[in-house]
């Protein structure tokens, strides 16, 4: 059986529009986004996986729950750039390059009540993609 570990994000993140929005206010302001969205989900990862180091390949399930359906699925799937980024500065993963993260998909539902992103992480065999031609 693969080893899995599941990370909770409660809340919605910011997606590309506000990413894209920041950027053309400020050049300094979709760093920041950027900056204060990792930390955040860095502090999510060390209080649900403590110490918890992967070396080997992994795949990727993000589960998207939104409070309604405003949101383009392709817009808020952008934050797992954060996410992936998030995993290598808390040392989860060292890379987030095709070597480590073979894979990923994503799933999407609507929770009113409590909104939150889902990510199972599961130790591939790292049977990523095939040679390009």
């Amino acid at each position: 059986m693969k080893k899995r570990y599941k990370i909770t994000i409660p809340g919605t993140l910011p997606g590309l529009n506000e990413y894209v929005n920041a950027e053309r206010g400020n050049r300094y302001q979709a760093a920041k986004l950027k900056r204060q969205t990792e930390d955040m989900i860095v502090m999510c990862i060390w209080e649900q996986m403590p110490g918890v180091e992967i070396s080997e390949p992994v795949h990727i399930e993000y589960h998207w729950y939104e409070p309604n359906r405003r949101r383009d699925k392709d817009n808020i799937a952008f934050a797992k750039k954060f996410i992936q980024d998030a995993l290598v500065k808390a040392g989860v993963l060292g890379n987030d390059a095709w070597q480590e993260i073979v894979s990923f998909e994503d799933k999407f539902g609507v929770d009113k009540e409590n909104p939150r992103v889902e990510i199972v992480i599961e130790k591939s065999n790292g049977g990523g993609e095939k040679n390009e031609k």
